[in-house]
């Protein structure tokens, strides 16, 4: 009732309504603003301190990934062993009958080839090798000289692999596979720097060396 009298009564004047906020209202505008401001100023140094951090740990791999595909470097003169791989003659079975490299030599870099390959001096006994190798194949020294094998005491093929015989088995398993089983045999070489043992497959080795089985049968 007493509003429906105040507009009858205001309805004889000119007058607007109007609503204006007060100061608080302001105050706490400009404090919300100045929030919303620092909390984005402290956003993006966080997000440009990551960035450079990324950055930094980019460059620092960069730089360790181009050290480690720099090539070796020899001079003419330097001596340096010749790697080469030991070939028994059969499919591995797995990783387990990897053998590591051996290294012949030394030898004396003759002519550098291009930037990554040498001319080595070799001796009659690799006439069949090619004389030229990519750095990767060269080792100017040696932290075990266990694993130099003179040239004399083996026969080296044109891809740098020495063949060595198989001597014994001397054990057997078998190996379950998901949907098959495969008989294995542990086989003793004749390797140069003493007895080396590997897992191979029976009908693998039966195939190609059957005198091991003889005496088994």
């Amino acid at each position: 009732m007493r509003q429906r009298r105040w507009v009858e009564l205001l309805n004889d004047y000119d007058c607007d309504i109007r609503y204006h906020p007060g100061k608080a209202n302001v105050v706490a505008d400009a404090l919300s603003r100045k929030e919303r401001e620092k909390n984005l100023r402290e956003t993006t140094d966080k997000v440009s301190q990551v960035r450079k951090r990324l950055e930094a740990a980019a460059s620092r791999q960069k730089s360790y990934a181009d050290n480690r595909r720099k090539p070796l470097e020899f001079q003419v003169g330097d001596r340096v062993f010749l790697k080469v791989s030991p070939w028994k003659g059969v499919a591995r079975f797995g990783n387990q009958g990897k053998l590591s490299p051996r290294y012949i030599g030394p030898f004396e870099i003759l002519k550098r080839i291009g930037p990554v390959a040498y001319r080595l001096k070799l001796p009659s006994e690799l006439s069949n090798v090619h004389d030229v190798f990519h750095v990767s194949n060269l080792k100017k020294c040696l932290s075990d000289e266990t694993l130099v094998i003179p040239p004399d005491e083996v026969r080296v093929d044109d891809k740098l692999h020495f063949v060595e015989k198989p001597v014994e088995v001397m054990d057997s398993k078998v190996q379950k596979l998901r949907r098959s089983r495969i008989k294995l045999v542990k086989v003793r070489w004749n390797s140069k720097r003493g007895p080396e043992y590997t897992w191979e497959r029976e009908d693998q080795m039966k195939q190609k060396y059957p005198y091991l089985f003889l005496s088994k049968s």
